[in-house]
C-alpha cells in the first residue's frame, strides 16, 4: 500500500488547507495511508543557520519523506503564488544540495488547496510547477481540487461539510493512489 507524506503549507490552528489535509487523510481510499506531517517547528531559512547546526525538524521530516511513496501538499494561494511558509520547507529541504536526490528526485507528488476566493489555488498550484519540475518530482496531473469559498465548505471545527467537494477528494485520492502504483512510488 502506498504512504503518503501529506503537508499543509499553513500554520493557522483553523486552516482551510489543514482542514483538507485532515479530510483526505480520513477519505483516503484502502490502498492508500496518508501521515500528516507537521510543519511548524521548521525555521525560516537561513544558510547561517545550516552552516552552525542543521535543524533536527527538517532532519526528521527528510527521513519520513525519504521512506514514503509520494508527497501530497495542500497549499494555500498568497498573493496569487505559492505560500511562502511551504516554500521555505522546501527550501530547507532541499538542504544540502546532495540530499535532493532522496528526497524530491522520482518522487510522485500531488497537489490540492483551499482558499476564501472563487478561483480556490488555481495560481497557487501552477506556480508550483517549475519548483516541482526543478527537484524532478513527479506531478500527478489527474483531477485537481481547487475548493474555492472555503469557508462554506468547512464547519467551524475544520470538518469537510460540502457532499460535492467530498466527492471530488475521494476521486482525487483514488486516482493519486492508482497513479503511485503504476509508477511505483518511490
Amino acid at each position: 500500500m502506498p504512504h503518503v507524506i501529506g503537508i499543509s503549507g499553513s500554520l493557522r490552528a483553523k486552516s482551510f488547507n489543514s482542514s483538507l489535509l485532515r479530510a483526505a487523510a480520513a477519505l483516503a481510499p484502502q490502498e492508500l495511508a496518508i501521515e500528516i506531517a507537521p510543519i511548524d517547528s521548521i525555521p525560516l531559512y537561513n544558510g547561517d543557520v545550516e552552516e552552525r547546526t542543521f535543524p533536527q525538524a527538517v532532519t526528521d521530516l527528510k527521513h519520513r519523506i525519504s521512506q514514503a511513496d509520494g508527497l501530497l501538499f495542500a497549499t494555500p494561494e498568497y498573493n496569487n503564488s505559492i505560500p511562502g511558509v511551504l516554500k521555505n520547507v522546501v527550501d530547507w529541504l532541499s538542504r544540502p544540495p546532495a540530499d535532493v536526490p532522496k528526497v524530491f528526485i522520482g518522487r510522485p507528488v500531488a497537489l490540492m488547496g483551499a482558499s476564501n476566493g472563487n478561483f480556490g489555488t488555481v495560481l497557487s498550484q501552477a506556480a508550483w510547477l517549475p519548483v516541482l519540475r526543478t527537484l524532478q518530482m513527479q506531478p500527478f496531473f489527474g483531477p485537481r481540487v481547487l475548493v474555492s469559498n472555503a469557508q462554506n465548505v468547512f464547519d467551524d471545527k475544520g470538518e469537510l461539510i460540502d457532499d460535492k467537494i467530498r466527492d471530488k477528494l475521494t476521486g482525487f485520492l483514488k486516482a493519486y493512489a492508482a497513479f503511485l502504483q503504476r509508477t511505483g512510488g518511490r
